[in-house]
């Protein structure tokens, strides 16, 4: 029955998107339309976009027991990770990451299952926690990931 704790944990990661919604009826009908459901940056969380190889790169060196939820699109080879809605300047510098501001709008699948090339690479689990932006621009900074060209070429 190990399944049944890990199925709980995606549905309570699944409410608490619902619940950083706009408009939760509305998400939850574009998922069941196999669709993105639009939720705005700023009241519960940010985001950090950048390149889904460094990011894959990034849990590891995080660790997963400290890293919030990150959603990938492997269409786009391309990650946004959740941090704190306070969140300053603490990422201005770390130029792999490009932090966008409250209100913009991240498109996201459920936490259930992906959609449209989008899946939660660390899935919500209902705790709303948020990866610390410390150990995130530390994971990209110096001695961090380095695109392969750049390490070697």
């Amino acid at each position: 029955m190990a399944t049944q704790p890990a199925l709980s944990l995606r549905q309570a990661g699944q409410e608490w998107l619902l619940s950083c919604a706009e408009h939760p009826a509305l998400a939850q009908e574009a998922w069941g339309a196999d669709d993105l459901a639009p939720i705005p940056t700023g009241t519960h969380w940010r985001v950090a976009e950048a390149p889904l190889a460094g990011s894959m790169d990034a849990v590891k060196r995080i660790g997963h027991h400290c890293v919030g939820p990150v959603l990938a699109d492997v269409t786009q080879s391309t990650a946004w990770w959740l941090l704190p809605p306070d969140l300053g300047d603490e990422l201005d510098d770390v130029r792999q990451l490009t932090v966008y501001p409250a209100g913009w709008v991240l498109r996201c699948p459920p936490a259930l299952f992906p959609v449209r090339g989008r899946v939660w690479m660390e899935r919500p689990d209902g705790s709303g926690r948020l990866t610390d932006p410390t150990l995130l621009g530390a994971a990209f900074g110096p001695g961090g990931f380095r695109p392969y060209a750049e390490a070697f070429g």
